[in-house]
């Protein structure tokens, strides 16, 4: 116990200073690797081997396909047909953004790209109609998380990895629709109430003839997530194949059909793609080591005796847990923590009665939260750098949206048909 309070110590030291986060890993774990004498070319071999992993081959491919969406206009077309359906609906653009980020997430599966297209999207014409920086900064931001949930989402292939005891991709996958959606309606609720208490103007229908041409301009884009799901459902390929032909159909879609995807959009696209690759590649291999070390002093086995009294009640347990991933996500990364905190926490909810495939949605939704809450919150500060506003502005106001979202996770957690009818329906 005293070496796990240690690793924990140094690991929040470093973060706190402003270590970046892969560093920090490292450094905490081998200074324990040290003390325990194990050699530290121990820390190389669990580092390769945290990368080795056929599965995580999709991570860059499903990358490099988001980059691929944003600058072949995708993300375009997704709010052209957002506005026509929800445009005069109380908040206008704001119902519109999150629909969009719902939209755009089903074929990216990156929150961090959905806030950043969204708030270039949307953002300067929001501003132009009246709506305040924070109100816009908002609602981008807290839809983006419903990308996290709604499929294909590459941190779902990097959980089912971590947790090592053969979910189906697919699973969890068709396990994150209803939620994601559910996710989405709440934020769209407190975002129509927001507007109301503000005054902020609503749009206009523009008729079915303009709805049913945006909605043909913006299909080609839908069928990415569409064939990727089904494909995968029916055991056509894998996800990693999933993610090569996603990459190959947006460029076909890119070039051929919207004709927005040139050689300036093309370079930018896989330098983008490139640098986050190296990034998560990196912080994974950083995680798998750290995870090792926790359970080479036997974390979990502490932890579920810490958590012993509570485990009476299945519920109360899985509500700590969550909390406990609350409070991790406010300060480290997503990926990092998935890796982390699967196989600490995901046998200790097994053992009160949660499917594996639940656990991913509620993990995805908890560590998604962490992304807007200081002080890591990358999504948070992208969508306050898109809109010009400091982060304390926007948090003064963006307590009704957490609500949403905390609302959102309590039903995940005590309602398990949530994530778990489509993938028995579905088989």
């Amino acid at each position: 116990m005293t070496l796990i309070l240690l690793l924990l110590i140094l690991l929040a030291a470093m973060l706190y200073l402003g270590v970046p986060v892969a560093i920090s890993l490292f450094l905490s774990a081998g200074a324990i690797l040290l003390a325990l004498d194990i050699p530290l070319v121990v820390a190389a071999q669990r580092m390769s081997a945290g990368v080795n992993v056929f599965t995580l081959m999709a991570i860059p491919l499903f990358i490099l396909a988001g980059e691929l969406m944003t600058q072949a206009g995708i993300a375009r077309r997704l709010v052209n047909l957002s506005e026509s359906t929800l445009g005069s609906a109380p908040g206008g653009l704001g119902q519109v953004t999150i629909l969009s980020s719902m939209l755009f997430g089903a074929v990216s599966g990156s929150a961090l790209a959905s806030a950043s297209a969204m708030g270039s999207a949307i953002g300067p014409e929001m501003r132009k109609r009246g709506f305040d920086a924070d109100y816009t900064v908002n609602v981008s931001t807290t839809a983006s998380i419903t990308g996290l949930l709604i499929p294909p989402s590459h941190n779902m292939i990097i959980y089912a990895t971590a947790a090592g005891t053969g979910i189906s991709i697919g699973d969890l996958f068709l396990g994150g629709v209803v939620p994601g959606i559910l996710t989405g309606l709440a934020l769209m609720v407190v975002a129509g109430i927001v507007a109301i208490k503000r005054g902020y103007p609503r749009g206009s229908f523009p008729g079915v003839r303009p709805l049913l041409r945006a909605a043909v301009t913006a299909m080609p884009g839908i069928l990415t997530a569409v064939i990727i799901l089904v494909g995968i459902l029916a055991g056509i390929f894998t996800p990693t194949e999933s993610a090569a032909i996603a990459c190959a159909y947006t460029l076909v879609i890119g070039i051929v059909v919207y004709r927005d995807l040139d050689l300036a959009g093309l370079r930018a696209a896989f330098v983008n793609s490139a640098r986050t690759t190296i990034m998560v590649m990196f912080i994974i291999a950083t995680a798998s080591l750290f995870g090792w070390v926790l359970a080479v002093l036997q974390a979990p086995t502490q932890l579920a005796e810490l958590l012993a009294p509570a485990m009476a009640s299945p519920l109360l347990t899985l509500i700590l847990i969550a909390a406990m991933l609350l409070v991790l996500g406010t300060f480290m990364d997503m990926a990092p923590l998935i890796l982390i905190t699967t196989p600490i926490f995901l046998p200790i909810a097994m053992e009160v009665g949660m499917d594996p495939v639940q656990f991913g949605v509620m993990l995805m939704l908890a560590l998604g939260i962490g992304l807007l809450t200081p002080p890591v919150g990358s999504v948070l500060f992208v969508g306050c750098a898109a809109q010009g506003i400091q982060i304390g502005q926007a948090l003064k106001t963006i307590w009704p949206f957490y609500i949403a979202l905390l609302v959102a996770l309590l039903l995940v957690i005590c309602v398990p048909g949530l994530s778990l009818w489509l993938p028995q329906i579905i088989g």
